[in-house]
Order: structure tokens, then C-alpha cells, then sequence
């Protein structure tokens, strides 16, 4: 389904912002994968999102919808999301930044 582009914005307001990249351009959906605002709809891209109704069935209200990355998924049935995609922290200490953002296949 499309959605307008204030909607898709508030979907995207409400996504995880993490404290080492740009909000504006970087979030993390909720299985820790890296979308960037600009990849939204776009399935080939490697920061590429798309909205999903978790509601099972429930209307498309901001209620509802979550931004999760192309890769990624929310089972309604079960009440949780399916992630096959999530940031590379691989190496990281927990105070250590990314200098760019990656994801990797789990």
C-alpha cells in the first residue's frame, strides 16, 4: 500500500534514532537494522524500508505502522518482529562508533 509523505515522515519519527549518526538520515528499525530516510520504498538498497501494519489486520493508522527495513518483518500471529537483517557491530566495543553505518545479513 502507499503512503502520503506526511505519514511515511511521522513512521518515520517514531523509529529508533541512534546516538552515533544523523536522525535525519539514519534510524534503526526494530530489529537494529540500519534505514535511511531517503531509501524509503526503494527494495535493492541496502538501507532501503518499507511500512508494515502490526495490528493484524487492524486500519492504517500511525498506531499501527512501523518502518522495518526490506529485509525484515513483523509477524502479527506471533506479536513480534522477524529479523533477518541487523546493524554490524561485529568487532565494536560498546563505546566505539561506527564511522557509517552497515548492515549485515543474520
Amino acid at each position: 500500500m502507499g503512503y502520503g509523505e506526511e505519514l511515511v515522515q511521522q513512521v518515520w519519527e517514531k523509529t529508533r534514532a541512534s546516538f552515533d549518526v544523523d536522525p535525519d538520515h539514519w534510524r534503526e528499525d526494530e530489529c537494529g537494522a540500519y534505514i535511511s530516510r531517503h531509501h524509503y520504498g526503494h527494495p535493492n538498497s541496502e538501507f532501503g524500508w518499507k511500512i508494515e501494519n502490526i495490528s493484524g489486520g487492524g486500519p492504517d493508522t500511525l498506531e499501527n505502522l512501523r518502518a522495518f527495513h526490506y529485509g525484515n518483518s513483523f509477524d502479527p500471529a506471533r506479536g513480534h518482529p522477524k529479523c533477518h537483517v541487523t546493524a554490524d557491530r561485529t568487532g565494536l566495543a560498546s563505546y566505539e562508533r561506527t564511522s557509517q553505518p552497515r548492515n549485515r545479513d543474520i
